[in-house]
């Protein structure tokens, strides 16, 4: 007897991780929350369905957000092709990050209860300060979690600096 693969059965109800994925007919070139972190000015690399962008508010030097480009607001929405991509992005990131400042640990967070499409905050951690443009910048929240509200804000030549410092470093 040959084996055939089970056809897919309909479940019964509403699927709204489907549904919100079939809503996704028209993605925007730019939607809140890359606008809230600064795209296209805070842009250190595009991965097609996934940009990272340095945060403007910094609470540990290299803090980035890696930001879906696709409108959905919820992780298990996101396309076959942005979860394709995500692995090697991570990658890419964790080397450049690496390259750049020599970080001791990485928090990868998904909080999404303010900026509503799907987003990590990418937040190097370090046992010691690090030197970068002239300045000393300390990790508050050392060895615990990150103390996201003690953020530095960068102005547009800070941002401009850590931006082209990162680009160089992928």
């Amino acid at each position: 007897m040959v084996s055939r693969p089970r056809e897919a059965v309909p479940l019964a109800g509403t699927n709204p991780v489907r549904e919100e994925r079939e809503a996704m007919n028209s993605v925007p070139a730019i939607h809140d929350t890359m606008r809230k972190f600064g795209y296209p000015a805070s842009l250190v690399r595009d991965f097609g369905p996934w940009v990272a962008l340095v945060r403007p508010q910094q609470p540990t030097l290299g803090s980035l957000v890696l930001v879906c480009t696709e409108r959905t607001t919820a992780f298990g929405a996101i396309s076959d092709e942005a979860f394709a991509v995500l692995a090697p992005a991570v990658r890419e990131i964790e080397g450049a990050l690496a390259a750049a400042f020599r970080y001791d640990k990485i928090n990868w967070l998904m909080l999404m209860m303010v900026d509503k499409e799907v987003h990590f905050h990418v937040i190097p951690r370090y046992s010691e300060p690090r030197e970068f443009g002239g300045r000393t910048f300390a990790d508050a929240g050392w060895p615990l979690a990150p103390e996201l509200d003690k953020a530095f804000a960068l102005d547009s030549s800070g941002l401009e600096t850590l931006v082209r410092h990162l680009q160089r470093c992928f």
